[in-house]
C-alpha cells in the first residue's frame, strides 16, 4: 500500500491493517482511557503540569503493542497528524463495537 495518502478516510485502512493485533489495539485502546483520564486528573485537581504525562502514556502503551505484538512500526512515525486521527477514530469505533477486541 502506499505510503502517501491524500485524506484521511484513504489513510484509514491502512492504520487499521497496521493494527490487526489484537492485544496492539488492546493497548491503544487502554493508553487513550488514560489519557483521558490524565486529562481529567489535570483539569479537577488544577495541575496542568500532569498533561505532559499524555504522549508518554499515550505513545507508550501504543508502542508496546507495535513492537511486541504487531511487529511492526507505529504509523506516527511517517503519518503523526493522520495517526494521531487514527488513534482516536479506533478507540470510538472499539467503544461502539464496530471494531472488536477480540481476534
Amino acid at each position: 500500500m502506499s505510503n502517501r495518502f491524500s485524506s484521511f478516510s484513504e489513510f484509514y485502512p491502512y492504520y487499521l491493517a497496521e493494527h490487526a493485533n489484537p492485544t496492539c489495539r488492546l493497548l491503544h485502546f487502554i493508553g487513550s482511557w488514560l489519557v483521558l483520564g490524565v486529562i481529567i486528573a489535570a483539569i479537577v485537581t488544577s495541575q496542568y503540569v500532569l498533561l505532559w504525562l499524555m504522549p508518554i502514556i499515550g505513545y507508550g502503551f501504543a508502542w508496546v503493542g507495535h513492537f511486541f505484538y504487531e511487529h511492526n512500526r507505529p504509523a506516527t512515525f511517517k503519518h503523526p497528524i493522520y495517526s494521531l486521527m487514527g488513534d482516536w477514530v479506533m478507540f470510538k469505533d472499539i467503544l461502539i463495537g464496530k471494531i472488536s477486541l477480540k481476534g
